[in-house]
């Protein structure tokens, strides 16, 4: 079964507005949110930076929807201890309902702390030790952690779900793609050129296999970006103005402000976008898009409209992109 599921991106969009936009695509037949966790806007004109953890909460009581985070990077702005604490008690609240979704971080939001921000081994590292950590947590245990990068001393979850909120990581390398078949339930990645998602998706499954776990059973997930709008002038418009990050085709984790992704948004041009952001008016076009990665073996689509115009994309997608797509109903 396939899921199809809207984006929120708190970066974009005022929180009370999020709220609303994902019941609309609950009602247009998204059956899951994937909600980003960002302490800045990666463009000041973005211009929004909501706490991820209070709208979750707003989301689950609000909508029947299947909801995560995409992604928290645990190890910075939060220790891990308090992600476990967050994600037990989301899923305690709203059962079979929430997942926890984890990644590496990147310095636009996690330099605010002060700290040093590492090498791209080493936070592959401290992402691993802090899955452990939140791992011991979520069986109500009293534990005590002394690792390479964090500590924890005698610390208990008391509120905790029947059954604890699956963990799926965000990778887009090999190593990481193992390590997370391996350590945790599913996967995250975003649009890439085939090849590398099928590598990706090959070495998930021999992580798994090598764990003892069913690959096959495994949550497969991808958020997609994609710029609709009324006329394909509109269409890239919106992604230039509003999405210009998706056109820069080299690492950003080292970046630190929103003003300087700002500076390097001057060099961006359409042409960027292509294989990143797909950008079309046709609702058809679109539908075909999402195909294409179903086709690839995602179990899970996560959609992101980069422009302004949530309500009318949720509406064009419901209508025209949606219907036929199998897709499962939570409750």
């Amino acid at each position: 079964m396939i899921t199809i599921g809207y984006a929120a991106m708190c970066e974009q969009f005022h929180p009370t507005d999020l709220l609303r936009y994902c019941r609309l695509a609950e009602e247009a037949g998204f059956r899951a949110a994937m909600v980003s966790d960002h302490f800045h806007p990666w463009t000041p004109r973005q211009g929004q930076s909501a706490f991820v953890w209070a709208l979750l909460g707003a989301l689950g009581a609000t909508t029947r929807l299947r909801f995560g985070t995409g992604v928290t990077p645990p190890g910075y702005r939060y220790h891990p201890a308090i992600v476990a604490q967050a994600a037990a008690t989301l899923e305690a609240m709203y059962p079979g309902r929430f997942y926890l979704g984890l990644g590496a971080g990147e310095a636009l939001n996690e330099h605010i702390v002060g700290g040093y921000w590492p090498e791209p081994a080493e936070r592959l590292d401290r992402l691993v030790e802090s899955i452990e950590i939140i791992r011991k947590l979520f069986t109500g245990k009293t534990i005590k952690h002394r690792g390479q990068f964090y500590t924890v001393e005698s610390a208990r979850l008391y509120t905790l779900p029947p059954k604890p909120p699956p963990i799926y990581v965000a990778t887009s390398g090999p190593v990481m793609s193992e390590r997370t078949g391996r350590l945790c339930d599913g996967i995250i990645t975003v649009g890439a050129a085939d090849e590398k998602l099928r590598l990706l998706l090959e070495r998930f499954e021999k992580g798994a296999r090598a764990a003892g776990k069913d690959p096959t059973a495994l949550p497969r997930i991808i958020q997609l970006h994609v710029s609709w709008a009324e006329t394909e002038e509109m269409a890239i418009e919106q992604a230039m103005q509003e999405w210009p990050n998706g056109g820069m085709n080299f690492p950003k984790q080292d970046i630190r402000n929103p003003e300087d992704f700002e500076a390097m948004a001057k060099l961006v041009r359409p042409e960027h976008f292509i294989g990143r952001v797909f950008i079309s008016p046709d609702p058809e076009a679109h539908r075909a898009h999402l195909e294409h990665f179903i086709a690839l073996g995602f179990t899970e689509i996560y959609v992101h409209n980069v422009g302004r115009n949530q309500e009318e994309f949720i509406r064009v997608y419901g209508e025209k992109v949606l219907p036929g797509l199998v897709q499962p109903r939570v409750g």
